[in-house]
C-alpha cells in the first residue's frame, strides 16, 4: 500500500506508518505547492491512501472523484505530539479505508 502524507502533516509521523506500506511525504513525492485539487488528480494513480489535518478538505474537494482512500485526522493542531495519540484509532480502522472514502479519525 502506497500512503502520502499531506504537507500539514508533520513528516516525523512517516515511522508511525511505515508497518502500513510505502510511506510519503507530499514534497518527497515532489508535489510540493500544489493546490489540493490538483495535488489529488496527480496522486490516485500513484497513492492508494492520502493521509491531512486538513479539517476542510471533505468541503472544498470532491473525494468520490478521486480513486484513492482518505484520511482525516481531526486534531487540535498539526504537532506531532497532538497526532500521535489518535495513531492508534486511525490503525485500529485501517481495514475500512476504501478508494473514494473518507474516514475521520478524532
Amino acid at each position: 500500500m502506497r500512503i502520502l502524507l499531506d504537507e500539514c502533516v508533520p513528516r516525523g509521523l512517516k515511522k508511525s506508518f511505515r508497518d502500513q506500506g510505502e510511506v510519503l511525504t507530499v514534497t518527497e513525492a515532489g508535489l510540493s505547492g500544489y493546490t489540493n485539487g490538483a495535488l489529488l488528480r496527480r496522486i490516485a494513480s500513484d497513492f492508494d491512501v492520502f493521509v491531512t489535518v486538513d479539517k476542510s478538505i471533505q468541503y472544498q474537494q470532491n473525494l468520490a472523484a478521486h480513486d484513492i482512500a482518505f484520511v482525516l485526522l481531526r486534531v487540535r493542531s498539526n504537532d506531532i505530539v497532538d497526532i500521535e495519540p489518535v495513531l492508534p484509532r486511525l490503525f485500529a480502522r485501517w481495514a475500512e479505508l476504501t478508494p473514494r472514502k473518507l474516514i475521520i479519525i478524532d
